[in-house]
């Protein structure tokens, strides 16, 4: 017997239907439960210790909670597959995110990070003598522009953003975030806009999104079409797999804002994504918990791992594609060899960063990513099947769980209520 422990907040749908289509399934006598542990005592074994019982843990609270993420890294320590993984949620932050995306080669609006304003704990002026002073503000708005956004490097749920149109607006803000570490980046004048939920770093759902609309309102259910609208949203479905590929997510949503044709990634860190079914609507809901509970069950029957604990085996798994040199114009295409040409042997390809990457040795760009809608734009027809199957919710009743609320909480979407009717970021 396996257990998939299931680790969360006060969101209900989302983890009660995903616990039961475990369940449902009776996969080599693997079945998920909700995690329960108290004090974990550092002298006892991992088979008496209560966390690493659990052959998977799906993690979507410790963001919060920093007992929870403790517990996590210490029951990855003993073998247990933590999704996502919380060593690397650990160093995780919204500017490194955007600096590897620009590496990788999917395109990200010009940002920057900036000092606090003010000084942090219990530091001076004399703490801060390596920083330069004053700071070149002009340089700053000459390369991201006097219309964009100020966002905590470490942030989420739209906490402490602020959307700026001019230098007095900008330094009005700035001022009022105090020590907090923030960057600013260029506003995207976006004409559509799209959510993907990556599900093991394989499989895509693409959901239009309006982000400035109320919060029940913005999944949006048309979809483009046309030729050009598939190629758009094949390109920002490469783009998520490449990005979760990178950062080891095994969930996670990327954002993308499409402005002049071009998808720029807005927001890519968010290892707990928001789920609940009165969130992102029936049909979205259904996907995510079929997909995320045969990513489970499959991890699960992998378990026990050796935890690979070096930051090196997360940063140097990735090798930064190298830049494709541009073709000569009016060149006449090469004369066919006089003799047979000898086939080169392929490169090795590199490890991947997720222990869940490596179950299909198949490039992303091979097949369209299973749920996706750019298979549903006119002009495809061949659709990759799905080869995880899919269980009706007993009963066809959303679960319960004690008296928990019937909402979500902890997630990406816990911003304030009050409505401001100025444009926001969707983080």
């Amino acid at each position: 017997m396996k257990t998939i422990g299931i680790l969360f907040g006060i969101e209900n749908s989302f983890p009660g239907a995903l616990a039961e289509r475990i369940n449902a399934r009776r996969a080599d006598g693997i079945r998920a439960e909700f995690v329960l542990s108290g004090a974990v005592h550092l002298d006892r074994s991992p088979r008496d210790a209560a966390i690493p019982r659990y052959a998977v843990i799906l993690d979507c609270i410790s963001h919060e909670i920093p007992l929870y993420r403790a517990l996590l890294k210490y029951a990855a320590l003993h073998g247990t597959v933590v999704v996502n993984n919380p060593f690397w949620q650990s160093a995780d932050d919204k500017f490194f995110n955007c600096a590897l995306a620009a590496r990788l080669g999917v395109a990200a609006p010009p940002t920057v990070f900036l000092p606090h304003k003010e000084h942090p704990g219990e530091t001076t002026a004399r703490s801060m003598r390596n920083l330069e002073f004053p700071l070149d503000w002009d340089g700053v708005f000459a390369y991201v522009g006097e219309h964009g956004f100020l966002k905590p490097i470490d942030g989420g749920g739209w906490r402490d953003v602020e959307q700026v149109r001019n230098r007095e607006e900008f330094f009005r803000a700035y001022d009022g975030f105090r020590d907090l570490c923030m960057m600013y980046q260029k506003a995207v004048n976006f004409t559509e806009y799209y959510r993907c939920f990556v599900v093991g770093q394989k499989k895509v759902r693409t959901m239009p999104y309006d982000p400035l609309r109320p919060h029940p309102e913005r999944y949006l259910e048309a979809a483009p079409r046309g030729a050009a609208a598939r190629k758009l949203l094949q390109r920002t479905e490469q783009g998520a797999l490449t990005l979760c590929r990178a950062l080891g997510y095994d969930l996670n949503t990327v954002e993308f804002a499409v402005e002049n044709g071009v998808p720029y990634a807005i927001d890519f860190m968010n290892p707990v994504p928001d789920a609940d079914l009165h969130s992102v609507g029936a049909a979205h809901f259904e996907w995510i918990v079929a997909q995320v509970a045969g990513m489970l069950i499959a991890t699960a029957r992998k378990a026990p791992q050796p935890p690979e604990l070096r930051w090196s085996a997360f940063l140097g798994a990735v090798p930064p594609p190298a830049n494709p040199p541009r073709a000569a114009k009016n060149v006449a295409p090469p004369k066919p060899p006089s003799k047979p040409a000898v086939a080169k042997a392929k490169p090795a390809r590199p490890k991947p960063i997720s222990t869940l990457a490596g179950e299909e040795d198949q490039p992303a760009a091979r097949a369209e990513p299973t749920g996706s809608i750019a298979a549903a734009v006119s002009g495809n027809d061949a659709l990759a099947e799905d080869t995880i199957e899919t269980v009706e919710l007993p009963g066809g009743e959303e679960p319960q769980i004690g008296t928990q609320p019937d909402t979500t909480a902890g997630t990406e979407f816990a911003m304030d209520t009050k409505e401001t009717g100025v444009r926001k970021d969707p983080n």
